[in-house]
């Protein structure tokens, strides 16, 4: 998004027809071209606290307090991370912002800034760019995150491709690596609800009857971004952001730190069980598999030493044990990636990490 947002473009009328508007003739990027699409995205796109100089240069600047950046990136592809029957335009744009921003809170950095560069069908309805963009603010925004710049260009589909970028404060990152045995395993934010919403929304659920916040917490999932920070000040050895499912990721800590992860289900169930319940009954489902494997959630999953306080939005929900202290335990299947061999659940062997996993 480097075209100078003062260059005036075509004349773009936004408010003629909605985005989700399926009867409507909304004006679309191919009616606009580029400078329209810029029109209509970078006055809805937050500057950011740190922001020293926004998109209409070749680069952004943004102030940062420690000489080094945690930067991370993720990629939406329509049809694979989301569908535009199923939400708005809203919905992607913060569902975008979230799943990366929870990567900087897991290194226990304070997000500074995104760049999203847009892949657009020609097709695709302005109202609908527009509304992308206003969920990236509704995401960035209230916690002082600018949207400094990016890309846009032609596609076969809508596609979004977010670089974010933290500063540690001074502060050392908290890596997978550091769990050792004794700590404590401990999560932040909900488990199974994202799981649920996907359920639902395959069911051809939408919402309005009851079920809106667990379709919500997957179209736009609401990360508790803040405690990344609070976690590393508290002491945390190892974090990881849960978008693939939690033994999943556990087992991910467990493998780059060379322990094993024993989950206790009961405690990782607890404070979501009752809110799954009800839609995994009519869905048939079972709720605990959408706890344990579900993912979309964007949780915080640490280690701390055992004896230290939990700082408060953590709860405890296993503990990390060293490699010779699973004697007698038959061992887990492994899985393709090796995760199965470092996970137990309630102390005896998993029967299958399953999660999120792009290429299976």
């Amino acid at each position: 998004m480097t075209t100078d947002p003062a260059s005036p473009g075509p004349h773009v009328d936004t408010d003629a027809t909605s985005a989700d508007d399926p009867g409507g003739h909304a004006t679309t990027v191919r009616d606009v071209g580029e400078d329209g699409v810029l029109a209509v995205l970078l006055p809805e796109l937050p500057v950011g606290d740190r922001t020293l100089v926004g998109p209409g240069d070749d680069c952004a600047v943004v102030a940062s307090s420690d000489p080094r950046l945690v930067v991370s990136a993720d990629m939406l592809l329509e049809g694979h991370h989301f569908r535009t029957d199923w939400g708005t335009g809203i919905d992607v744009g913060r569902r975008a912002a979230a799943q990366n921003l929870a990567d900087v809170a897991a290194m226990g950095a304070d997000p500074l800034a995104l760049v999203v560069s847009l892949g657009l069908p020609g097709d695709t309805p302005l109202a609908r760019v527009r509304d992308l963009a206003r969920g990236l603010a509704l995401a960035c925004g209230p916690i002082g995150v600018g949207v400094v710049g990016g890309d846009l260009t032609a596609s076969e589909r809508l596609v979004i491709s977010v670089a974010v970028h933290g500063d540690l404060r001074g502060g050392e990152p908290v890596l997978r690596s550091g769990a050792r045995p004794g700590d404590v395993l401990a999560h932040a934010g909900v488990l199974g609800r994202a799981a649920a919403g996907y359920a639902l929304l395959s069911a051809g659920r939408t919402g309005g009857d009851g079920t809106d916040a667990l379709v919500a917490a997957f179209l736009s999932p609401d990360p508790p971004i803040a405690l990344g920070p609070v976690a590393r000040e508290a002491g945390a050895t190892a974090m990881i952001d849960v978008s693939d499912g939690l033994l999943r990721d556990a087992g991910r800590i467990a493998r780059a730190s060379g322990v094993v992860v024993d989950v206790d289900s009961r405690a990782a169930g607890e404070a979501d069980l009752d809110a799954l319940g009800p839609v995994a009954a009519e869905l048939g489902n079972d709720p605990m598999e959408w706890v344990l494997r579900g993912g979309e959630d964007h949780g915080l999953l640490a280690t701390f030493p055992a004896g230290a306080p939990l700082p408060e939005g953590f709860r405890a929900i296993g503990r990390v044990r060293a490699l010779d202290d699973v004697s007698g335990i038959e061992a887990p299947t492994p899985t393709v990636d090796g995760l199965g061999a470092s996970v137990l659940l309630d102390s005896g062997p998993v029967g299958g990490i399953g999660g999120w996993d792009h290429f299976v």
